[in-house]
């Protein structure tokens, strides 16, 4: 499967945002569980992140941010990309 990447800024206050962390971690726990080996984290400076994740295709994968609950409580914009491994 190949590889995609959400690359995120906030535009919340931090306590919003603070809010659905836990919904957004249980998420990704679920994308793991389904085989989907997602990754996420924020960067060191904090007000942005990304996650990792594989998905049959382009449309799975804006599916699957879909319904990341820090995009369905307008906490982030993002970016959607496929990811292309050169090296492993």
């Amino acid at each position: 499967m190949p590889w995609f990447v959400k690359i995120e800024k906030g535009i919340v206050d931090k306590p919003i945002f603070d809010q659905f962390v836990p919904a957004h971690k249980a998420y990704v726990r679920d994308l793991i569980q389904k085989g989907h080996h997602a990754k996420t984290g924020h960067w060191k400076e904090l007000g942005g992140g990304m996650m990792l994740f594989q998905a049959a295709d382009l449309e799975e994968a804006k599916a699957i941010v879909a319904q990341d609950p820090l995009i369905q409580n307008g906490c982030v914009d993002y970016q959607l990309h496929e990811w292309r491994i050169v090296v492993e």
